[in-house]
Parts: structure tokens; C-alpha cells; sequence
């Protein structure tokens, strides 16, 4: 098997809301779009997201009602973690959970879009007991 890209599809009441949220505050583009569906993406590393419209008939129909609930959708940052929180701060986005270090050498913060989905931005700090091996991991090193 051979991946050349993830994408992470998301249920979520108003698809409108959380793609203008991604690509105000992101850095994501709308690829494709129609009727409570969004297909987003990044020039990067990112994955892609797909939103879709709780309740939509594309999806099989034990699936169409759930919501994207109890996850936790996260970015590795390199660098400068501290000035992401400030920058979306300044925007005008809620900060859920400052910025904080873990003893393992996570720092991290988390945001909320406006259906409730948490966005988490990491960085690792070299030396701590995650550190370079755990953002290797994280990176698709291990």
C-alpha cells in the first residue's frame, strides 16, 4: 500500500461556518464545495479536510447523524507555537486552552471552530522525554 495523502472528513452541523473559520484563520483553501459539503486543503504537510452536513445522504444512514465529537484535530508546528496562539488571538479566535509545556516537551494550545471541533497546535522542545523522537513519531518518522 502506498498513501499519498490523508484527508480527515468531519460531520458538522453548518459546513459554511467551519470552512470559513479554517481558511480565515488556517491558512486552508476551498477546493471543492456544494451543498453541505467542503473539500479543504493546504500547500503543505496538512491534511486535507472534508466537511460534510450532518444529516447528508451521501453518507451511509448509521452515519448520518453523528457529529465530529471527542476529537481532537492536531497540527505540528515547527517553531514558533507562541506566535500562532498571539496571531489567532489577535484575530479574533477564542484560545480554548492557552498555551501550556507538558514535562514530556509537548507545548501546546487548542482552539474551537464554531461546531465545536478542537484544534490543537503542537510544537516539541528538544530535551524534553517526547521531544525529537516523539515529533519524529508524530511525523511519520517512526
Amino acid at each position: 500500500m502506498q498513501i499519498t495523502a490523508s484527508t480527515v472528513s468531519l460531520t458538522v452541523d453548518d459546513v459554511t461556518a467551519s470552512s470559513a473559520f479554517l481558511t480565515a484563520h488556517l491558512g486552508y483553501e476551498e477546493r471543492m464545495a456544494a451543498d453541505g459539503f467542503a473539500s479543504l486543503g493546504r500547500f503543505d504537510a496538512a491534511a486535507d479536510i472534508v466537511l460534510l452536513r450532518r444529516g447528508t445522504e451521501v453518507l451511509p444512514a448509521d452515519q448520518r447523524d453523528r457529529h465530529a465529537d471527542g476529537l481532537i484535530l492536531a497540527f505540528t508546528l515547527e517553531g514558533g507555537i507562541a506566535e500562532e496562539e498571539a496571531r489567532l488571538r489577535a484575530e479574533g479566535v477564542e484560545i480554548t486552552m492557552p498555551l501550556r509545556e507538558e514535562p514530556w516537551g509537548e507545548r501546546l494550545f487548542q482552539v474551537t471552530d464554531p461546531n465545536g471541533v478542537v484544534l490543537q497546535f503542537v510544537e516539541w522542545v528538544a530535551g524534553g522525554a517526547g521531544g525529537a523522537d516523539a515529533a519524529g513519531a508524530e511525523e511519520g518518522g517512526a
